[in-house]
């Protein structure tokens, strides 16, 4: 059995190989393809991680989140386009969701208002940023759903087939 770090500054990769009961010589195995070495090189710093390791960790480590934090944090891109997921309650994420559809529903006039005749004018640049806030906030919401069910998935809370054949019925990607 390999040494337990007592390094208090713990980036994401080492707690969350610690979190999963890993030692670096387990995680490799369950990784298949990334030697203890070069765990040790990207959990101390002195490697960044590459994607690939990171999809393999959130699953060998069973945590989906990590591609998001990688997306949102390490990535030169992904720090431009991709926000940053916080892991939620499922009522939570519901209750987010539903007032900000309910506030949308109110907004949906004036959003056909705004759009109708393809430009957005400075007086009503106000009401579409507040619209469009909204939407994000709707998108953000589904991500966090998603990120919730992959954690149900990862965590074995919910059967994958099941749910990959309810997706299919649904046409929806698995």
């Amino acid at each position: 059995m390999g040494k337990r770090s007592i390094k208090e500054d713990k980036n994401i990769w080492q707690r969350s190989r610690e979190e999963a009961g890993l030692t670096r010589a387990a995680a490799s195995e369950a990784m298949g393809f990334i030697s203890d070495s070069r765990i040790e090189k990207y959990e101390s710093g002195k490697s960044p991680v590459q994607p690939d390791e990171v999809m393999a960790m959130a699953k060998a480590y069973k945590k989906p989140g990590l591609c998001n934090y990688y997306c949102s944090h390490e990535c030169p891109i992904g720090q431009e386009y991709v926000p940053e997921i916080k892991v939620q309650d499922l009522a939570q994420i519901v209750l987010q969701t539903v007032a900000t559809m309910n506030t949308l529903e109110k907004a949906k006039e004036r959003f056909i208002e705004i759009t109708a005749d393809g430009e957005i004018s400075d007086d009503e640049l106000e009401d579409f940023a507040r619209i469009e806030n909204g939407i994000e906030e709707i998108a953000m919401a589904s991500d966090a759903l998603t990120l919730w069910l992959d954690n149900m998935v990862a965590s074995g809370k919910i059967n994958k087939e099941k749910l990959d054949k309810a997706r299919a019925v649904l046409g929806k990607k698995q």
